[in-house]
């Protein structure tokens, strides 16, 4: 199969997580001629305003704020060089337990069904044969990234389009190496007083390991187009060279396969060409 007609879809909860988990993947596929699209869920309103201001803060304005992180999201997939860019314009939902969960609109009350409809006539238009999204606890807890994981999953079950299907994850060796780098930033790094669902994977329960360091400086670049978000300040700090030595490994949980291809793997299409 040639690799033109392999197509790549990432489906992610707002503007910058494309970034951060899938930055080096989408940027590594493009440059191999793999046809990339970015489908991302919700609006980003309950970013940071700029200057840093909060949501809820005086002076914070939704509206101005989804202006901004759609901008920045357009830099991002250039800078990755992502085919297609799909947004589902979902209010964003905020933190687990924020009252912006349950307003009129948000993705979190919206049906799953309802949504998995639209993201499924997405799958029939681009029949990705790969799609990306995050584990059953939107890897860390966000009620939108819950959300994405269940309409995706539901829209892969309506369509039965892609080949693959891969959860985000993180090993749990690389928690260390990053309380290692905070420390050395002088960035504040203290265990949450309440038990948290761990995050990531033992190293050997991790199916997939793709090596994109070739494409760091595209995915630091990426990163940047969102320094709005104060929570990438940080990984930007550290400069692009320390950045891709940290983030240059992107790993994944397969979760569907149609091609027999072994695991442990190096490729999302391993077995498709």
């Amino acid at each position: 199969m040639a690799e033109q007609s392999l197509t790549l879809m990432a489906v992610h909860a707002h503007p910058d997580d494309e970034a951060t988990s899938t930055g080096g993947v989408l940027a590594r596929y493009a440059a191999e001629g793999v046809t990339t699209v970015l489908v991302t869920c919700t609006d980003g309103r309950c970013g940071d305003g700029p200057g840093g201001v909060k949501p809820g803060d005086p002076g914070h304005d939704p509206a101005a704020v989804v202006t901004m992180r759609q901008a920045e999201l357009e830099a991002s997939c250039a800078a990755l060089k992502v085919t297609h860019l799909e947004t589902l314009g979902y209010a964003d939902s905020g933190m687990m337990g924020w009252p912006t969960n349950d307003l009129p609109g948000s993705f979190w009350t919206t049906p799953v069904d309802e949504a998995a409809d639209r993201l499924a006539e997405l799958i029939r238009q681009y029949r990705p044969d790969v799609v990306v999204t995050y584990d059953e606890n939107g890897f860390y807890g966000h009620p939108d990234h819950i959300q994405a994981h269940r309409i995706t999953m539901a829209a892969v079950a309506k369509t039965d389009v892609p080949a693959k299907v891969y959860w985000t994850t993180v090993p749990r060796t690389a928690f260390a190496e990053f309380g290692k780098i905070m420390q050395e930033l002088g960035v504040e790094w203290a265990e949450p007083d309440e038990p948290q669902p761990q995050l990531g994977l033992p190293d050997d329960e991790i199916s997939t390991w793709v090596d994109t360091r070739a494409y760091g400086a595209q995915k630091f670049e990426a990163l940047a187009t969102h320094a709005s978000q104060t929570e990438n300040i940080f990984f930007l700090q550290l400069g692009q060279e320390r950045f891709t030595e940290l983030m240059g490994m992107e790993t994944f949980v397969r979760v569907r396969d149609t091609t027999g291809a072994p695991v442990p793997e190096d490729d999302l299409f391993a077995g498709l060409r």
